[in-house]
């Protein structure tokens, strides 16, 4: 049995959840070895997983970039990850006319960060009932992010979840404002932040992007203690020879240690005893 989105608790006692995952689909044996070690430590700690990859990516910075497998393949890709795991599947979309094959596959539609504002996009997610993650532009502030909530529930009915992801900080830099979280909650949706994204150094080198992964599990902590309600972690085994954002991803044992120390924090947060 596949585990549902609706099964995903938020707010006091509730521990945080965890959206992981490699950047982009690099390929089926890479996307099951990444989902499996993902899925026993969500388990381990109790903790609810989603699997994230992108089958397209779409917004690379050079036309040479890989952008991974494409649709068919990607989301046959997630299918399988999804009934051999037992667990939801998020990827984005970048044009409203890919939302209705997604959905059939996803159980979160993710519009992308620079595409947060397209409200055809938001609408074509929202409409197919399907639960809708919109990742927070660079140049959005926190609180306009009410209006882009209000796009998603006018158009369905299902969950809408708000990501941060750090905000453009001069030029190829992001820094992250903490309390853009707390702004956002006050919409009623949970809030999800994107460590990994959020140590990017968009187009820092030439024709692709950096990144500092080391900067990603204190900010990740500092996210769960400030009030979010999950993480977002971009994850490879060998993150160093990932075929995008690989400087920005963590690694397993990175992870190993981080998923225990988020629970702890978000249980004192609580008043609860870790």
């Amino acid at each position: 049995m596949t585990a549902s989105i609706t099964d995903i608790k938020t707010g006091r006692g509730a521990k945080p959840f965890l959206i992981a995952g490699p950047c982009v689909i690099e390929g089926r044996d890479i996307c099951l070895r990444i989902a499996e070690f993902l899925t026993e430590l969500a388990h381990q700690h109790g903790v609810s997983y989603i699997f994230k990859a992108s089958y397209d990516k779409a917004n690379r910075t050079s036309i040479s970039s890989f952008r991974g497998p494409g649709a068919q393949e990607g989301l046959r890709i997630l299918q399988e990850i999804k009934e051999q795991f037992g667990i939801p599947v998020i990827s984005d979309i970048h044009a409203p006319e890919q939302a209705k094959a997604a959905s059939e596959v996803l159980d979160i539609i993710q519009i992308p960060a620079l595409l947060c504002r397209q409200t055809d996009l938001i609408v074509a997610a929202a409409k197919t009932g399907r639960a809708v993650n919109v990742k927070k532009g660079q140049f959005v502030a926190p609180w306009d992010m009410g209006n882009i909530v209000e796009k998603a529930k006018s158009a369905g009915t299902g969950p809408v979840f708000l990501t941060e992801r750090g905000t453009s900080f001069g030029y190829n830099n992001l820094v992250v404002d903490m309390r853009s979280l707390g702004i956002m909650k006050e919409t009623g949706c949970p809030v999800i932040f994107d460590a990994t994204h959020s140590v990017q150094l968009p187009g820092g080198q030439g024709n692709k992007s950096g990144g500092d992964r080391r900067q990603a599990p204190p900010l990740a902590k500092a996210a769960i203690a400030a009030g979010a309600d999950g993480l977002f972690m971009e994850t490879h085994f060998d993150p160093d020879n990932a075929l995008c954002d690989g400087p920005n991803s963590v690694n397993f044992e990175m992870m190993k240690k981080l998923v225990p120390q988020i629970v702890a924090i978000k249980a004192i947060v609580d008043g609860e005893t870790p």
